[in-house]
């Protein structure tokens, strides 16, 4: 399948009116669950068009934004495809954050309304107090009795508003959704989407790859308000009319197995740090007691000893892939039945794929490249950053900003961000190749890579590592592991053992964390 072969968007197309289209015949079917109950393709529906009536009603007009800080719930769907069904651009930002981010994203965006958690209800007001841009409305999911003066029950809200007959008449190419991007620098990214770019990623990968279905369950530990669990929750489940199951909380190994179990879900995705810690759970439930057909992985490269560890333990393929909130999903991706061990797979067809070095020029297979992506569910640009909008989205190309080389098989691996390469005695050195074979140590739980200056003022490999529950390993059993599996060169020069890793709230590891504590010793 490529995107030649899928019937494109007509020249007016509203994703929200879309998605309720496909699914007029599920009326009593259930869309989702989450912690609090179930929520009906009937009941999404009439959710979505009171939403975007109440939203119209409020005051707000076409391609204006609103914030949509929410914990994962059956509220989130409703409110973010509420909003483009009205031809309001939802601005998704992660839950984890200080105020002081949102104050940024609020002004950054402009957003004449907020749709909140009730417990993110606090650091929403600190934000707003903070000033810089005045915010119209504040709608609260599972409100309390204790709302301010502007602020509503979203319930309230929703059932006041008579269902909107008609969507918003948008096009294929109008700004559909916002989502905030953030390197290991600078401010985050207002990364705007079309209203078309979900259809391509279900159309290519949830279709294409995953071979999704009405009879699937997914459950994604991955939040809404990523580009990953978006498509993973709600752009591919609903697209073919499959169930969502939705965790408020933190994925804990305990909370996944607990709605494996009780909810039979038949995907998982989930990212690596995940997987570790779910292999690491002393109460693993049987496989009897679980329906998954297949495992997915994303957010950073997933290391070939745990993807078959993984799927030895469950009887199931773990399929790893690159994707990025650029192009909205994965665009490299191993497949059920074909999976490469330690790759990223192939490219998901749709997508061209390009190695450049560093004078622009393809590199030869077998030789470490930038990673460029050509495909239909490219971002439209960073809102109001011109100079990343050019630097990143380079006319059909988008820079991804990691390093890869192309394998003799068609496949592609990982050699980590391009921030995050090491140059060892005028070599370059992957972080990941270097961490994905200290994990293969029956000691090691966990491992992260960077450089570090010696006395001599040459870069070497220096290695974090977290040990499994009672385990020991000393540095030299280590350093002498790598050496036997490993050019010379690569080993790391230097082992520190850590209690843990610092990572984002998608589980990657913050390798920059460790070089700036490193550079303060």
């Amino acid at each position: 399948m490529n995107s030649e072969t899928v019937a494109a968007p007509g020249a007016t197309f509203n994703y929200a009116a879309h998605l309720l289209d496909l699914n007029a015949g599920r009326a009593s079917k259930t869309a989702y669950i989450d912690d609090a109950g179930t929520l009906s393709y009937d009941e999404l529906a009439d959710g979505v068009r009171r939403v975007a009536a109440a939203l119209l009603d409020a005051g707000l007009r076409r391609e204006e934004r609103v914030l949509l800080l929410m914990h994962d719930c059956n509220d989130w769907p409703v409110a973010f495809l509420g909003a483009m069904y009205a031809g309001v651009v939802p601005v998704a930002v992660n839950t984890l954050l200080p105020a002081d981010d949102y104050q940024y994203m609020l002004q950054h965006s402009r957003a004449q309304a907020a749709l909140v958690s009730n417990a993110l209800l606090p650091v929403l007001r600190d934000a707003m107090q903070k000033g810089g841009h005045e915010v119209g409305k504040v709608i609260v999911s599972r409100a309390d009795d204790a709302l301010q003066q502007g602020e509503q029950a979203f319930a309230d809200f929703v059932a006041a508003a008579k269902p909107l007959a008609q969507a918003a008449a948008t096009s294929a190419d109008d700004p559909g959704f916002w989502l905030y991007s953030s390197g290991s620098t600078g401010k985050p990214k207002g990364t705007v989407h079309t209203h078309a770019n979900p259809y391509w990623t279900s159309e290519l990968y949830g279709k294409g790859v995953l071979g999704i279905t009405e009879d699937d369950v997914c459950f994604s530990a991955a939040k809404l308000f990523f580009a990953y669990g978006l498509g993973n929750a709600l752009t591919f489940p609903l697209t073919v009319g499959a169930t969502s199951v939705l965790l408020g909380g933190r994925p804990t190994p305990d909370v996944i197995y607990q709605r494996l179990v009780e909810h039979q879900p038949t995907l998982f995705f989930g990212a690596p740090t995940g997987y570790v810690a779910m292999l690491a759970y002393p109460d693993i439930p049987g496989n009897d007691k679980l329906a998954l057909r297949l495992g997915v992985s994303a957010g950073e490269a997933l290391p070939a000893d745990l993807a078959q560890r993984f799927g030895e333990r469950f009887g199931i393929d773990v399929i790893d892939g690159i994707g990025s909130t650029e192009m909205l999903h994965i665009y490299i991706s191993n497949r059920p039945g074909e999976v490469r061990f330690g790759s990223s797979g192939y490219p998901v067809p749709g997508y061209d794929i390009e190695l450049r070095g560093d004078d622009g020029l393809p590199v030869a297979d077998g030789e470490i490249g930038d990673l460029y992506v050509r495909g239909p569910s490219a971002a439209l640009m960073y809102w109001n950053n011109r100079e990343k909008s050019r630097d990143t989205f380079q006319g059909e190309w988008t820079k991804s900003g990691d390093k890869y080389v192309h394998n003799e098989d068609g496949s592609y691996t990982c050699s980590g961000r391009s921030d995050d390469m090491l140059r060892v005695s005028g070599m370059y050195v992957s972080p990941f190749e270097v961490e994905a074979t200290l994990v293969e140590h029956p000691a090691v739980l966990e491992s992260a890579v960077i450089g570090k200056v010696d006395d001599d003022g040459l870069t070497k490999t220096k290695a974090f590592i977290v040990l499994a529950e009672g385990q020991q390993a000393s540095a030299e059993d280590l350093q002498a592991f790598v050496k036997d599996r490993l050019a010379p060169h690569k080993y790391p020069r230097f082992v520190e053992f850590v209690d843990e890793l610092p990572k984002t709230a998608t589980g990657k590891i913050q390798r920059f964390r460790l070089r700036e504590r490193e550079a303060g010793a």
